[in-house]
Formats: structure tokens, C-alpha cells, sequence
């Protein structure tokens, strides 16, 4: 029979982390919040660097302000700090292969891609929903990651596709996908190996 958790005197509520999840089963937990996917993108001197990234969110609309979660023992989120601007490139569904490319930590994950560089100084990826081009503002630690926070500086929409309105990449229970049980298992952003946030 297990412990149970020490209770403060005052509230009743537990004291310490020992009854907190275990990192399996807090992966498994949040799984089952359904997330967009981006890729941030910056250049640091003059070379491009990025990763696929879930944990993304608006913060405040006066001033834009934006933030992201990147994994600190990663080797591009030091790149894209020293660089001092990004993007945030929105994923639309039909955009796996971008999605898998960043989700990697191997490979030359802008080797044969048709990218270019914004006028906010930033990599913009091809054709994706949203770009949101942005100055680091302040940055976070949060346990294994860093959460930064980003001043917007602009913002490109590409919704519609030849008078078709676009749709999101959604990442639910580690697919693509809330209604595809078929859909094959994307990169894990908390799994061993490959790591969101990590590349």
C-alpha cells in the first residue's frame, strides 16, 4: 500500500511532489491535449537553425507578445537565442514532412529546402498557415525547459489556398490528427530519441 502524501496542517492540500506523476505518465496525461505544431526558425550568423515545436501560445495583445517552451539541453534553442529573433512558423495540415524534417534531431533540417529570409531578418519556411516573426523578450527557466517569450514584429497569413480556406496541423495522443486512428504516430515531444523542442 502506498504512502499517502503529507498534508499541511493549514489547507488539507499535500506538501511535497510525491504523490506528482512520474515523466511516462505525465507524457501520456497531456497527450490528450489536443496542440497546433510550429517550427522555430532563426538565423545565427548567417545560418539557419530550427525545431518543431507544441508548446506555443499567445501572451498579451498590448504589447504582441508571444512565447515558447524549447528544451534546454537542445542544440537550436541556444542558436536561436544568440540570434535574438525568430519565427514561428504555424504548421498546416498538409505539411508532415515539414513537421517531420524539424521534428529530427538528425539530419540537415534546411539542406533542400526552398526557405528564404523575411524582412524581420528571420528564416520564413514555405507556404505555411502563419508566420509570426518576433524579437526575444524574455526568457524563462520552467524544470527541463526554457520558457521565452517573443515581441511580435509582424505577422504573414497564408488561410486561404486557392479560395480554400486552410487547416491546422493538430497533434492528439502522438498522431496527426483528432478523427484519424489511422494516422501515423508523429515524434514525441517528451519520447526518448527524437525530441520536439530538442533539436
Amino acid at each position: 500500500m502506498s504512502a499517502e502524501p503529507a498534508l499541511s496542517a493549514a489547507t488539507g492540500l499535500p506538501t511535497s511532489d510525491a504523490a506528482a506523476p512520474e515523466p511516462a505518465e505525465f507524457r501520456k496525461a497531456m497527450a490528450e491535449f489536443a496542440t497546433g505544431v510550429t517550427v522555430i526558425t532563426a538565423l545565427d550568423g548567417g545560418e539557419p537553425a530550427g525545431f518543431a515545436c507544441q508548446s506555443f501560445a499567445s501572451v498579451s495583445l498590448e504589447p504582441p507578445l508571444i512565447l515558447f517552451c524549447a528544451d534546454k539541453r537542445g542544440r537550436s534553442w541556444p542558436r536561436i537565442r544568440s540570434a535574438g529573433r525568430f519565427c514561428v512558423n504555424v504548421l498546416a495540415e498538409e505539411q508532415r514532412d515539414l513537421c517531420e524534417r524539424f521534428g529530427s534531431s538528425r539530419g540537415a533540417k534546411f539542406e533542400g529546402l526552398d526557405w528564404d529570409v523575411s524582412e524581420w531578418g528571420t528564416p520564413r519556411l514555405p507556404d505555411v498557415l502563419l508566420g509570426l516573426h518576433a524579437v526575444v523578450h524574455d526568457v524563462h527557466e520552467a524544470g527541463d525547459h526554457e520558457v521565452v517569450i517573443g515581441r511580435v514584429l509582424g505577422v504573414e497569413r497564408h488561410e486561404v489556398r486557392d479560395g480554400v480556406w486552410r487547416r491546422p496541423m493538430v497533434f492528439f495522443r502522438s498522431r496527426f490528427g483528432v478523427n484519424e486512428p489511422d494516422a501515423p504516430i508523429a515524434p514525441d515531444p517528451w519520447g526518448l530519441g527524437d525530441r520536439w523542442g530538442w533539436g
